[in-house]
């Protein structure tokens, strides 16, 4: 099956205040005993987004009912610091995000969310607290991520996002899952390894 390009997003916002939101606050440690991903979109924000009982703080922005079809998330400095988990983006990707707009990422997060699909662009804090003001006064807002032109849209503003080269080449082409362009070029992956004496027993 062919990778799907993604050229841009389009969805809902939900904003999650504060900085330097690490690994450990998106997916707590006690989850990372999974054997595959599946599930985690429960368990992503759990020590922040739940009360001990389980029940769901009804202040947090992703409890609230206003943002339950958010598809992108707005944040602010240095998201996904920490541990290099890679169960991180993945709960969010699992949780239903399909962009993350910040004003920074660290490095690791940000190189495991683009081999996911998940594009994270980032903005100057002027234009994130005025895209957070937004999406607070009408939830309904639709907000593009175009990745091709480097620039969010939402109503009539727009303001320009960054985003390293490479990734965006690799998002806009299609080209940013490596195992599954692996997979799609199976028939020449097993011509070499035939060509190769320690598969054919020699």
């Amino acid at each position: 099956m062919a990778i799907a390009p993604i050229p841009s997003v389009t969805g809902t916002g939900v904003f999650l205040p504060g900085a330097d939101i690490d690994t450990d606050e998106i997916i707590p440690a006690r989850f990372l005993k999974c054997v595959t991903f599946d599930g985690l979109g429960d368990a992503a924000f759990a020590d922040v987004r739940y009360n001990e009982d389980g029940s769901p703080k009804p202040n947090y922005p992703l409890n609230k009912p206003q943002y339950q079809d958010a598809t992108i998330l707005v944040a602010g400095i240095n998201f996904g610091c920490g541990s290099s988990r890679e169960h991180a983006p993945q709960a969010i990707y699992r949780a239903g995000f399909r962009a993350i707009i910040a004003e920074s990422f660290a490095e690791i997060f940000f190189g495991n969310s683009t081999n996911l699909g998940l594009p994270c662009v980032c903005a100057d804090a002027v234009e994130i607290r005025n895209l957070a003001a937004t999406i607070e006064a009408d939830p309904t807002t639709e907000i593009v991520v175009d990745l091709e032109n480097k620039e969010v849209r939402f109503g009539s503003e727009s303001f320009a996002v960054s985003i390293p080269d490479s990734a965006r080449s690799a998002l806009v082409r299609g080209r940013y899952d490596q195992l599954g362009e692996l997979l799609e070029e199976e028939d020449q992956v097993e011509a070499v390894a035939s060509k190769l004496p320690y598969f054919a027993g020699e």
